[in-house]
This record gives structure tokens, sequence and C-alpha cells, in this order.
């Protein structure tokens, strides 16, 4: 019966951690360099996200947000979202995340990448 217990608490522990939306992949990816400015960040995540809830933000070295505030959710996949940039000039560039699985699990992060000209 103990090891029943134990083996309940371990798959319902499990699932409730597979439940939060993490970064799965960037583009640009998470620390990398990209040698002309990207027109866009997308980010999926491990589980399905609630755009509305949901957030991306870009800021330069000086700290001033540089997308252009338009983060959606791509029309075919419910794990990733995009946001918009201009052109970017040389620099590293910091990436804001924040979102809401669609169970309203909240998570966030950060990560940065490099424009090389």
């Amino acid at each position: 019966m103990k090891r029943l217990i134990f083996f309940l608490i371990l798959v319902v522990g499990s699932a409730r951690l597979e439940a939060h939306a993490f970064l799965k992949d960037a583009e640009p990816g998470v620390g990398s360099t990209v040698q002309t400015s990207p027109s866009e960040v997308r980010i999926r995540f491990t589980e399905k996200i609630e755009p509305t809830l949901s957030r991306i933000q870009v800021f330069d070295a000086s700290g001033k947000e540089v997308d252009k505030r338009d983060v959606h959710l791509d029309h075919f996949d419910g794990t990733l979202l995009h946001v918009s940039l201009p052109r970017l000039g040389a620099g590293t560039y910091k990436v804001l995340w924040r979102v809401v699985s669609i169970d309203t699990h909240v998570t966030n992060g950060d990560f940065t990448f490099r424009v090389a000209r």
C-alpha cells in the first residue's frame, strides 16, 4: 500500500511539473550571434499558451524596448509566440518573456542574442 501511495505521489507530481510552459527553443537562438538583423523573435514553449496573457519584449543594451509590441500566437502552432522587430543595429539584445499556459500556470525568463552587423 505504501508503495502505491508513493507511486501515485510521484506520478501526480511529475504531471504537475509538465503542466508549465517552459522555453523549448527560440529564434534567434538563446545566446546566439546572428550576422544580420532578425525580423522577429520566435519562442516555442513546451505547452500551449494563452496569448492574451503572455508577452515577449526585446531590449537593446541601453534598456530601451525595441520590439514592435505586436506579440501574437502562431496561426498553426499553439506553443509558438512571435514578436516583430525593426531593423536592429549591431549589438547585444535581451529578450524577456512571460507566458501563461492554457492551464493558467505562469512562467518567465530571459535570454540574450547578438547581432554582428
